[in-house]
């Protein structure tokens, strides 16, 4: 155990491992739809039979006082009594169940994703954190050398001293970003913490390196979209509302045929049964008025539950196609970033530090050229950090990993 929660925190998978046997509203998901399944057997069942004793004449018509005890009294009547409902009506009670069951289980299923989203985005954005705290660092070393450059300039009358004060200003700016950028890791881990169910203040690992991307074909719209159609988890659980209002529809109808109650009675004479009698009841559906009511809206909760899954379809798809084009933006400006404005925002900053060193330019052009090649970097590391928060969005649509 403590080997593993040294581990954490380096990757995005080791979190997820730990999550899933850990995060509690996931494990209350679990436990709902574990209910949920206990309760198929119980809806299927016949109610528990009934037993009723009636003591008759306990006087015997005024010879003796009155006692409870079945062999004294003028007759005992036993009755035993059993509900039954109409033919079908527990079958479809306990279908209503299971499809109940299996909607718990994908409300599980949609949470667990839900939480593994969470994480996989926490996690993308504590790299960025991370990684911009090192650059900022790395600028800010540059920026250091950059200073004395200037000094050295100044003490030989070849620039002002406005160099160097611009020079310091921008070292005192980063290290103020510094402090935000601390601050902010401390709430991303707090956060990673909370659905780790952790200690706020438990360490977690530097994160080393991001998930590798799928490929092009792998994104395909068409093909995710079907995938999405069959294995979204909140779809699942709108499709089994819809079965179990389907059923409940059924359910209704059928009450308007009455439910029995059988009973069979033993009747005692002093301490010898001399008679049964057998006893068969039924309910009568009169109440017509109540039952089309019923049948009236068991018909809009079935039609509800079918615009409530279109209503969800639409979104998801929306969703998906937003989430697609967002990680293919991200690759393309990356690529964009990598191949083209940071080499020549590099060798924008290499000709202006020369320039510098020679009077050809000015302090201000070296400090343009130190911000591009950050903002380049910093651009970059954002559209990496974008395309897998988009990917996480893409496998909580799913329900599960590409």
């Amino acid at each position: 155990m403590l080997a593993q929660d040294a581990a954490l925190g380096a990757n995005v998978d080791s979190l997820i491992n730990y999550a899933k046997t850990r995060n509690p509203e996931y494990a209350a998901m679990q436990a709902e739809a574990e209910a949920s399944g206990e309760r198929v057997t119980p809806a299927g069942a016949l109610p528990d039979p009934k037993f009723r004793t009636e003591l008759r004449d306990i006087t015997r018509m005024g010879e003796q006082s009155a006692t409870l005890a079945p062999n004294r009294v003028g007759s005992t009547r036993y009755l035993l009594m059993q509900d039954i409902p109409w033919f079908g009506k527990r079958d479809l009670k306990r279908e209503i169940a299971e499809l109940e069951a299996d909607g718990a289980k994908g409300r599980a299923l949609g949470t667990w994703a839900d939480v593994a989203g969470r994480i996989k985005v926490n996690f993308a954005q504590l790299y960025f954190v991370h990684r911009n705290e090192q650059l900022t660092r790395e600028i800010l070393d540059l920026m250091t050398r950059l200073e004395k450059v200037a000094q050295v300039r100044y003490s030989g009358g070849l620039a002002a001293q406005q160099d160097v004060i611009r020079a310091q200003v921008e070292q005192t700016n980063m290290r103020n970003e510094l402090i935000a950028l601390e601050t902010e890791q401390h709430h991303l881990h707090a956060r990673l913490n909370a659905l780790l169910a952790r200690p706020s203040n438990a360490p977690l690992q530097e994160p080393a390196q991001l998930r590798k991307l799928p490929t092009p074909v792998a994104l395909d719209y068409a093909t995710l979209e079907e995938r999405v159609r069959t294995r979204n988890p909140q779809l699942f659980a709108d499709e089994s509302k819809i079965k179990a209002a389907e059923k409940s529809r059924d359910l209704t109808y059928k009450n308007r045929y009455p439910d029995f109650t059988l009973g069979v009675s033993p009747i005692q004479y002093q301490s010898a049964i001399k008679e049964w009698e057998l006893m068969v009841e039924l309910n009568i559906p009169l109440q017509q008025s109540s039952r089309r009511a019923q049948e009236r809206e068991s018909e809009s909760m079935l039609n509800a539950a079918r615009s409530r899954k279109e209503a969800t379809t639409n979104q998801v798809s929306a969703e998906l196609a937003e989430a697609l084009a967002g990680i293919e933006a991200a690759r393309r400006t990356e690529n964009l970033l990598a191949n083209s404005l940071l080499p020549q925002a590099e060798l924008t900053f290499k000709a202006a530090l020369a320039g510098y060193e020679t009077g050809k330019v000015d302090f201000a052009t070296l400090l343009d050229a130190q911000r591009q090649i950050r903002q380049a970097r910093q651009n970059q590391l954002k559209a990496q950090v974008d395309a897998q928060m988009r990917l996480a969005e893409i496998e909580r649509l799913l329900g599960e990993d590409l």
